[in-house]
């Protein structure tokens, strides 16, 4: 899914974050756009929410703003995005406008979201599945298993496709390797993440236990990309042992559909909100650069792969050319395991894993 082109580009962007905090620009930003949503998920209370969504002129206010470069990726989301009041305004406005746009959906709208592809050309389409039909239903409250490969059937040829899979306390590694499978099946990029308990989504359960979860990551996950060291490193974050400062927060965001602009999207610490002050203002600002100057050292909260995935890519590949040691003078103290030492070749060597 990744090119050498993006690893660069972040690179990039990277320096340009951290040499101008008063003047960053945006890799990806994930809109919230509305609450409504016809699943029922237990790792997500979104549902549970009053109606609300942000308008077409809050995207067109949002995705004008100058952090905002034609190459960020904006993602659409909700909720269910094409049950926006607006979905085709604000599709047909970014077309337009921005295409560098992604479309997520639980795909129960099947029509709905066959309709907007093929009329509106996101650049990709993210599906979510999080098991087999018994577990889907588990997980989602609903039955749409079959809705979800009904859609895939229908547009696997027609757009780039990524089915997001969540690994939950109510699903199991067997259901990984079930969505997997899939992937497999149609040829699709698979994106793996790990329940944790944000704040926006206000799960109310714990985290997964970590005992012995490596040894039930399944094998398929190797013929996967961008997924294997993020789920092994879990057990590692879960019991303490690792630390990454967390740069994510100032190339990546999130914007709620109230308009609540946080730190990142685990945390409620909320930034500002879009109706009151433009996204320039919150971003760039000298109260936001403070926020974000504590948080990129002090918090380890959260294993969430929108932020995770990124420190953890731009770390690997800057200990590909520079020792730890080096890394760690402009990157800030990280470790991997308890023994700090240890870079990430050397732990994921130490351990077997290939």
């Amino acid at each position: 899914m990744y090119k050498t082109g993006d690893y660069l580009h972040n690179g990039l962007l990277y320096l340009n974050n951290t040499l101008r905090p008063s003047h960053k620009k945006l890799g990806q930003l994930m809109i919230y756009a509305t609450t409504v949503c016809q699943s029922r998920c237990s790792h997500c209370s979104i549902w549970k929410k009053p109606h609300e969504s942000l308008s077409l002129d809050d995207i067109k206010a949002i995705v004008g703003s100058r952090c905002v470069t034609r190459r960020t990726v904006v993602g659409l989301e909700g909720g269910e995005f094409v049950l926006h009041p607006q979905a085709g305004q604000i599709l047909e406005w970014l077309q337009a406008n921005h295409p560098n746009y992604t479309l997520l959906t639980n795909g129960l709208a099947t029509s709905k979201v066959i309709d907007a592809v093929r009329k509106y050309k996101p650049v990709r389409l993210y599906i979510s599945l999080d098991g087999d039909p018994e577990s889907y239903k588990k997980v989602r409250g609903v039955d749409g298993y079959d809705k979800v490969i009904e859609l895939i059937e229908a547009l696997k040829d027609e757009i780039p496709i990524s089915l997001m899979f969540c690994l939950t306390p109510w699903n199991s590694f067997k259901d990984m390797d079930h969505v997997i499978g899939v992937a497999k099946r149609y040829g699709l990029d698979i994106r793996i993440g790990i329940y944790g308990t944000m704040a926006y989504f206000d799960p109310g359960a714990d985290l997964i236990a970590a005992e012995d979860f490596v040894k039930g990551i399944p094998q398929s996950i190797h013929g996967t990309s961008e997924n294997f060291d993020f789920v092994a490193l879990y057990e590692e974050w879960r019991s303490g042992r690792l630390k990454l400062p967390c740069r994510s927060i100032r190339n990546s965001l999130v914007i709620h559909s109230n308009g609540d602009v946080p730190v990142c999207q685990n945390l409620g610490v909320v930034l500002g909100n879009i109706h009151r002050e433009s996204l320039d203002t919150i971003f760039n600002s000298r109260a936001t650069r403070e926020v974000q100057r504590y948080h990129k050292c002090n918090c380890n909260a959260c294993w969430i792969n929108f932020h995770r995935k990124y420190d953890i890519i731009l770390l690997r590949n800057l200990e590909k050319f520079l020792p730890k040691s080096i890394v760690e003078l402009f990157w800030g103290q990280y470790k991997w395991t308890d023994d700090s030492s240890l870079t990430y070749k050397q732990y994921f060597k130490r351990h077997g894993y290939n």
